[in-house]
């Protein structure tokens, strides 16, 4: 079944009231908090990679308010273990039974602070939650609750002591970007204190139910032929690049169709249309690119990369069939 022209207008109202609640704790970054939401409803996870201060824990907490969810939040040391993260097993000797402890990956929405200060056996206890939705401990497997989403952090600037994200944990999350500064009226707006909201205070706006729902719906939005070939030239574009030591993987085009769904949806439309691919390709993509070390060293990015991949590869330019 295909998503109708009055179900994606109810997503896009819904998502709309989402993304307003959320602007009242992290100002003017409507962007992010749509990208956000776009991970949310796709089923995939967010790596923020930004300088401290500019709002990540703010904008996990209040998504999960949003949606009458629960969140936690992880501060990755390089101490931290993979029990500290899923839950262990613990004996109680009064009943003479193991009990399980749930960790704080069973939230709604998990923020895992600083990802790479972990070492990378603690950062892989994340692999199996992110990608089937449960942690197995003991043999025994606990499922998460959906939905579920993982937002992780990490400060591009200060290096010392931290361990890079292995390409294959990279391509687990959906989307890459940054919040970023607020801009000069957003800044004043926060130092004038316009808006007074916390994370906490926020009401909810939609049940954990209608999100998925919404989950569910997201998935119908039609994709044209045409718009998937177009994904599969642009993926083969990024693997032949002169500059590209490894492309993007067949999860990343599959990651790509799936955002584009959600983000079609989110504006109102049941059909994928060329500039939603557009618009996501770098934030899918660009994370899962090893370039090659001489390019790299000439500063050539894997944003860059994509930017030039988009303007090489011609969009379609048939109809789109609804």
């Amino acid at each position: 079944m295909t998503m109708t022209a009055e179900q994606a207008a109810w997503f896009a109202d819904i998502a709309d009231r989402i993304v307003a609640n959320v602007e009242q704790v992290v100002l003017g970054k409507a962007y992010v908090v749509r990208l956000s939401l776009t991970a949310l409803l796709s089923e995939g996870h967010l790596l923020l990679e930004d300088v401290p201060g500019t709002g990540k824990t703010s904008l996990a907490r209040a998504l999960a308010q949003s949606v009458k969810g629960t969140s936690s939040r992880v501060q990755f040391t390089p101490d931290l273990l993979p029990g500290d993260i899923t839950g262990m097993t613990v004996y109680d000797q009064r009943s003479g039974d193991f009990e399980f402890h749930r960790g704080p990956v069973f939230a709604t929405i998990v923020l895992a602070d600083e990802i790479n200060r972990a070492s990378p056996k603690t950062q892989s206890a994340l692999l199996e939650v992110m990608e089937e939705g449960q942690v197995t401990i003991d043999g025994t497997t606990h499922p998460v609750e959906a939905p579920f989403l993982v937002i992780a952090t990490q400060n591009p600037i200060e290096q010392a002591g931290t361990y890079r994200l292995p390409e294959a944990q990279l391509d687990r999350f959906l989307l890459k970007t940054a919040i970023g500064y607020p801009d000069h009226e957003a800044t004043l707006r926060i130092l004038e204190g316009v808006t007074g909201a916390r994370a906490t205070e926020l009401e909810p706006v939609v049940e954990l139910d209608v999100v998925r729902d919404m989950i569910a719906v997201a998935r119908t939005v039609h994709i044209d032929p045409v718009i998937s070939d177009y994904v599969a030239r642009l993926v083969d574009a990024t693997r032949s690049h002169p500059d590209v030591r490894l492309g993007a993987s067949v999860r990343g085009a599959l990651a790509l169709v799936r955002s584009a769904r959600s983000f079609a949806a989110l504006h109102g439309r049941h059909y994928v249309v060329p500039d939603d691919v557009k618009a996501l390709a770098e934030p899918v993509l660009a994370h899962r690119l090893v370039l090659d070390a001489e390019s790299e060293f000439d500063g050539v990015t894997a944003a860059s990369v994509i930017a030039q991949v988009l303007v090489e590869t011609a969009p379609p330019s048939d109809r789109v069939a609804v």
